[in-house]
């Protein structure tokens, strides 16, 4: 990178890109690094090719990008986080073939695949998508689609809004990626912990990277933490009282709350870091009068509860494919309620756990060891309700049952090794090793991605009118499972060893068997990511004979099974008036479930608009400047954010109306169709057969 700042480019010239550090020296290091690039810039090019091609500009526009309907901008985040998924998988793949081949020696200490300045980039950016761009984006994706459904409701409160929040989250996303190609990415992990994170010890573009993706995507996931709170304050259908809502809208008004509270610290803390890299504050610099451990208190403040925010959504999920798929009610509804609410409560007590070894006093650990332990009560209360929902039941083998057995053995394992980090005494001697790696993946890869992936499969009919393939799913599940166990198992096994984590090299060739094993799993996750597209695309290629437009293919008991798959625009012909908990299941029992309305009316819904897509390009227009010093965008981008703002404000927006005969005649269609289908059972759930409409002498959930 250039010393120079021009005043139309910045910082920016053509020294930036890995190609010029392939050809200054060619190595494995700048191979990969310029690999990555191309990728990044053929996957782009092939994207536009084919979006010309097949004439898909129009439609995408207008059906997607200026869509704010919840269930669009869910099917969006979704795309994102699978997208993010792919690159943070590869980049974990990178780093266990790096690692394999990073024994040293006294004459080469430093070996391996790439160069250790490249291993640190990797690190860094493997963390910071997997949380931020991937299991963040999935959980808002999945409650946006499912939680309006669920209430009985049309939309979120505010649907501009929610299209913001998408479009602030795909910045933040869009500011990593762009990373591989222009500038590189920081080295200090996905925490930047200052002051390494300084201006002295890092100079470059690459935390500032990380910084405005953090910015400007918190601030979209604390809109989309109030938008939630205020649709399942507001938006509940006549007689869906708290106490009748399913677990998933439950959890998910855990996670609203959690984000209104949590991300503002993450939001407070990228900031005051911001204020130091570039007008010199020195808030965390300590020989300027600022204390670098008010990053960790306040970061952790954040990070914390973001474990649980991640969680609990999976947790939702669980909870209602264990009832399904056993054909039983849910066991234990109100110690879920209580369990969930507690989780999210204690959440905020526990942060300082991770930092045990920065310099408390032995009081104040064993009193944030005490209420880490205390947080594992209401999760083992979970546990053992989703067993007991299973017990006797009749459960079939899907993969999403798949995914919960993996969550049940693998998670478990990961409580326990953090109930074991939760003493001081303990995590001292560990801390800062691969043991505390393992434990946060043992933690987070069952209890996150699987409820996340299980959710999907579950749901994925009510989105695209057809099933995934059932055989694919389990074989992609039991990928997960298997990479897992091999990937992260050894590194508890070399954390005892000594080995420390986010070492780029090792002189110990003890460490080499269970590096070759962590290489080894690390290929299976590999599969398991080749794998979850196959499903996806042969289900695309067989979905006529995988299509459910009865819209029931589980013979659920909540309300989003009352309506076709795919789920029109509006949802609902009409709101539905709620009864009972499991208001679709009391449905069936009653005998007619499908009985339509007597009368229809029209509906309005929010009217599309590109408001959120024009932010997102301000927004990314402000980030990208800062980053290089382009000051003139920099400025320009952030005029157009108040700007575009108040011409929404003074816009006369007016809703777009369906009329009552469009609603009628779609619905009517609807149960015809429903009329005519043959009610399939449990046992030819994963057949042809399955067309969306169940048999009701077999409902029991």
């Amino acid at each position: 990178m250039s010393r120079d700042t021009s005043p139309i480019f910045g910082k920016l010239d053509w020294t930036v890109t890995p190609y010029t550090d392939l050809l200054r020296d060619v190595n494995s290091s700048t191979i990969v690094g310029a690999g990555a690039a191309s990728v990044l810039v053929l996957g782009a090019i092939a994207g536009v090719a084919l979006l010309t091609y097949m004439r898909w500009w129009g439609p995408l526009y207008r059906n997607w990008l200026t869509s704010a309907d919840a269930k669009k901008i869910g099917i969006m985040y979704i795309a994102l986080a699978l997208v993010m998924l792919a690159r943070g998988i590869i980049e974990g793949f990178v780093m266990r073939a790096h690692q394999a081949t990073a024994l040293g020696t006294l004459a080469q200490p430093e070996s391996g695949l790439v160069a250790p300045d490249h291993f640190a980039q990797l690190f860094s950016t493997h963390g910071t998508i997997m949380i931020f761009f991937v299991a963040m984006p999935l959980l808002i994706g999945l409650i946006n689609f499912v939680l309006p459904q669920q209430l009985g409701a049309r939309d979120m409160a505010f649907p501009v809004l929610n299209q913001v929040s998408l479009g602030l989250t795909a910045v933040g996303a869009a500011l990593v990626m762009i990373s591989l190609l222009i500038g590189k990415f920081g080295t200090g992990g996905w925490t930047m912990y200052p002051p390494y994170t300084g201006i002295d010890f890092s100079p470059g573009e690459g935390v500032d990277y990380w910084l405005w993706a953090i910015l400007i995507s918190g601030i979209g996931s604390t809109l989309t933490g109030m938008n939630f709170a205020v649709t399942i304050f507001k938006e509940r259908a006549p007689g869906m009282h708290f106490m009748r809502m399913p677990l998933f809208c439950w959890t998910s008004l855990c996670v609203a709350i959690m984000l209104i509270y949590a991300m503002p610290a993450l939001t407070v803390s990228s900031g005051m870091l911001v204020l130091d890299r570039y007008l010199d504050f020195h808030f965390f610099t300590n020989d300027a009068g600022g204390n670098m451990m008010n990053y960790a208190n306040i970061f952790w403040m954040f990070g914390h509860p973001e474990v649980y925010i991640l969680i609990l959504p999976a947790f939702g999920v669980f909870s209602e494919i264990s009832s399904t798929y056993s054909g039983k009610r849910l066991y234990g509804y109100t110690s879920l309620v209580i369990a969930s609410m507690s989780i999210a409560v204690i959440s905020f007590t526990v942060w300082l756990h991770h930092f045990f070894t920065m310099g408390q006093s032995a009081g104040v650990n064993i009193a944030f060891g005490i209420a880490t332990m205390i947080i594992g009560v209401p999760t083992g209360v979970k546990i053992y309700d989703w067993m007991a929902t299973m017990w006797r039941g009749r459960v079939r083998i899907t993969a999403p049952i798949v995914y919960l057995t993996g969550f049940f053995l693998l998670f478990v394992i990961g409580g326990l090794s953090g109930i074991i980090l939760a003493n001081p005494s303990i995590d001292y001697q560990v801390h800062n090793s691969t043991f505390l790696v393992a434990h946060f993946h043992n933690v987070i890869i069952p209890g996150v991605l699987y409820g996340m992936l299980a959710g999907i499969h579950y749901w994925f009919p009510k989105a695209f009118g057809f099933r995934l393939d059932e055989a694919w799913g389990r074989r992609t599940a039991l990928l997960f499972v298997g990479g897992f166990i091999f990937t992260f198992m050894p590194l508890y096994v070399l954390g005892l060893m000594g080995m420390p984590r986010r070492s780029p090299t090792f002189q110990n060739p003890d460490f080499l068997p269970w590096m070759y094993l962590a290489g080894f799993g690390a290929v299976l996750m590999l599969c398991a990511l080749a794998a979850l597209f196959w499903t996806f695309w042969t289900s695309y290629r067989n979905r006529l004979a995988l299509t459910v437009p009865g819209g029931d293919p589980w013979n659920g008991s909540t309300l989003e099974w009352s309506s076709p798959a795919p789920v029109p625009e509006w949802t609902y012909p009409r709101i539905p008036h709620v009864v009972a908990r499991n208001d679709w299941g009391e449905a069936k029992r009653r005998g007619d479930p499908w009985k339509g309305p007597e009368e229809y009316s029209d509906i309005e819904m929010p009217a599309n608009t590109a408001h959120g897509l024009l932010i997102a390009g301000a927004g990314f227009g402000l980030a990208f400047a800062m980053v290089w010093h382009i000051w003139w965008l920099a400025v320009l981008s952030f005029l157009a954010i108040p700007g575009l703002l108040a011409v929404r404000g003074m816009m006369v927006i007016e809703p777009k109306v369906i009329p009552a005969s469009e609603v009628a005649e779609a619905d009517r269609r609807f149960r015809h169709q429903v009329a005519n289908l043959t009610p399939i059972t449990r046992a030819e759930e994963e057949t042809e057969r399955n067309r969306g409409v169940p048999d009701l002498s077999e409902f029991a959930g």
